[in-house]
């Protein structure tokens, strides 16, 4: 495993990293899931990430047990809140009310003390910013959260916050979480290179477009995978359609004698690309392993050329 600091921070986290969407306490049942944590760990992967809400908070639960034959100190744990936890009213969103209830909850479900970084799900228009990043500085300050950043959020949305934050004397987030794959670059034109100048590092999610760059859904879709399950392949169908992209990008990786999944993440991982940390999701430790093969892949500029011809970058912003 390599490692590297997160955005201008001294937190080392791997370079792969450890997603629980769609699978923790949803396809997996726990046993699956601490199979697979087993063999993330002794991978290397120190990084798992999380949110209050996958699967109505099991998912935390979950790492709050399979955590106690651990040492605290090897796991980085990220976790997020934005989305509603409840029926009330104030039971969402970034308000200083929430935020706290929600990083109390977190801190329970994971029978820990902190929270290495917290994650801003969502934005909420209905709290203004400077509450928010009030609220957070009050976590830092307590200890039960080392460091911040954002989910999903645009270029202009990283720069308010960290003047806000310099505004009010706490902490800057150091961290984004977009999704970015050979099937969506989108960030390239914008969030990376301003997450860069900020000193925020991309812990990004969805390297392998949901699995469609592993290439299993060329033909039909396997009965056990996402795309078979009507309720968990929501959002897969932009890049179910670029299939002759991803049959390309399998006779590429056969060339190079790996799979498809590894050329897509050494693509993510490469060494300019400007991404601390990508996100992977798994359902068998046999995955894990595939998932870490494409750490040792190095990726030369012919190829990388023949990808930007499979999968081209997004065009840049008109001056």
């Amino acid at each position: 495993m390599r490692y590297t600091t997160l955005g201008r921070s001294g937190l080392r986290v791997s370079r792969l990293a450890l997603g629980t969407w769609r699978t923790w306490g949803t396809s997996l049942d726990y046993d699956a899931a601490e199979r697979v944590f087993r063999r993330a760990l002794e991978g290397g992967v120190n990084l798992v990430d999380l949110a209050d809400v996958y699967a109505g908070g099991q998912a935390e639960a979950w790492l709050g047990w399979m955590m106690q034959s651990l040492r605290r100190d090897d796991l980085v744990i990220c976790t997020k809140a934005c989305w509603p936890t409840g029926a009330g009213v104030n039971a969402g969103g970034l308000s200083a009310r929430h935020l706290a209830e929600a990083v109390e909850g977190s801190l329970r479900r994971l029978r820990t003390d902190r929270v290495d970084l917290f994650l801003c799900h969502r934005s909420d228009p209905g709290t203004p910013t400077p509450e928010s990043v009030r609220a957070i500085g009050r976590l830092v300050a307590a200890g039960k959260v080392v460091h911040w950043g954002v989910s999903t959020g645009s270029a202009a949305d990283l720069v308010d916050l960290a003047r806000t934050a310099d505004a009010l004397g706490v902490p800057r987030p150091v961290a984004c979480q977009p999704p970015y794959s050979l099937l969506d670059r989108a960030i390239e034109r914008e969030l990376l290179p301003t997450a860069r100048r900020l000193g925020v590092g991309s812990v990004v999610f969805s390297p392998l477009a949901q699995g469609v760059l592993t290439g299993k859904y060329l033909a039909a879709a396997p009965p056990d995978a996402r795309g078979a399950d009507p309720a968990r392949a929501s959002g897969m169908e932009r890049y179910l359609d670029r299939r002759e992209a991803v049959a390309g990008l399998a006779a590429l990786a056969g060339e190079l004698e790996t799979t498809p999944g590894r050329v897509a993440l050494a693509w993510v991982l490469r060494r300019r690309g400007g991404v601390a940390s990508a996100l992977f999701g798994a359902s068998t430790p046999e995955q894990v392993e595939d998932n870490l093969g494409g750490l040792e892949l190095s990726l030369d500029g012919e190829t990388l050329d023949r990808l930007d011809g499979l999968f081209p970058a997004p065009a840049p912003l008109p001056l």
